[in-house]
């Protein structure tokens, strides 16, 4: 029963999200002292509910096969820590001008990439699957290493952001908690087998899934007032999410197009497209010194994220392997 119940959480992750979101906002019009100080003190177990089970099915021996998808890697970290980062920018200074909170917000989407999603995903879409796990994990560390360093950059002075303070989070929020998965994962290879294992993996993702539910929630209910305060500036966030995601997955499918076979296009796409938004709400919540509001588009992202998944998917498969063109595509959805 409670295996059906995490494959559930999982699969509905979007509305999970959502219900977390609006409650937690609700709730936190409400909500005394006593009881946000309780909710502070459940961060640190709650993130660790959240990206420890998430990284176990995360094979870091991937790594090994770097030289056999290095175009496809190397085009990967190009998007993810150069053109990422640059659209994210131009973005947060078009619509955030005065908005410190939700510009970290969209620089953490940024700069952290490919989500467990990744791997998923280039698969149902028929993609060239090895190089996508090969650049989830060449991407996730790097991330580590050069995420503080850019942030260093872009964060306003104002903020009093410390480079060295998240080294010191990103070592709790991922590195712990990657090494402690990568051991669970070798044990449990060890004494089930590869084929028990992967009847594992959604286990995996729903206790993850549980985390997200309560750390948004927590986020939400902690920001609630000053959310709701001016809550069409607060909506308003969505509009250069859906920019920012465009502007990645037509990057990413243009490299593509011109430097790698068909299925490394599509494992290029969704390792630029799927951004590791559980790792970084769990380090903006972590972190004592950066504003808790840039968990707004974090969580917003959440909801937008998993149908342009879908909607890539539907493209490769239904439009590009039927050989179709956009416009014949259009024309028989709406039946003309």
């Amino acid at each position: 029963m409670i295996p059906r119940l995490f494959e559930t959480l999982k699969a509905n992750l979007i509305y999970v999200v959502i219900a977390s979101l609006v409650t937690g906002l609700a709730f936190g019009q409400v909500a005394g002292e006593g009881t946000r100080a309780l909710l502070q003190t459940a961060i640190v177990p709650v993130l660790f509910l959240m990206v420890y089970p998430m990284m176990i099915p995360i094979d870091l021996d991937e790594i090994r096969n770097l030289q056999a998808h290095v175009r496809p890697v190397g085009l990967s970290l190009v998007v993810n820590f150069l053109v990422s980062p640059l659209v994210a920018v131009l973005l947060a200074r078009a619509f955030f001008p005065g908005s410190v909170e939700y510009t970290v917000g969209l620089y953490f989407i940024a700069l952290i990439p490919t989500s467990g999603m990744t791997a998923a995903w280039t698969g149902l879409a028929d993609g060239d699957l090895e190089s996508a796990l090969v650049a989830m994990a060449v991407n996730l560390l790097a991330a580590v290493a050069i995420l503080p360093a850019y942030l260093s950059l872009l964060i306003p002075g104002s903020v009093g952001f410390e480079p060295t303070a998240l080294y010191r989070q990103l070592a709790q929020v991922v590195v712990v908690p990657m090494v402690a998965g990568n051991v669970t994962r070798r044990l449990l290879l060890r004494r089930y087998g590869p084929e028990r294992f992967r009847q594992l993996k959604p286990t995996f993702g729903g206790l993850s899934s549980v985390g997200v539910m309560l750390i948004v929630f927590i986020a939400m209910t902690m920001r609630s007032r000053a959310i709701l305060a001016d809550p069409v500036a607060s909506a308003s966030v969505v509009v250069p999410l859906v920019v920012f995601y465009v502007a990645v997955v037509a990057v990413g499918s243009g490299l593509g197009r011109v430097f790698l076979d068909d299925a490394q296009r599509v494992a290029l796409v969704y390792a630029t497209s799927m951004r590791n938004l559980s790792i970084a709400i769990a380090i903006v919540v972590a972190a004592e010194t950066l504003p808790t509001g840039a968990v707004l588009p974090i969580a917003l992202a959440y909801i937008l994220q998993p149908p342009l998944g879908v909607v890539y998917m539907h493209y490769r498969r239904d439009v590009v392997g039927e050989g179709m063109s956009l416009r014949e595509a259009a024309t028989r959805l709406m039946g003309i």
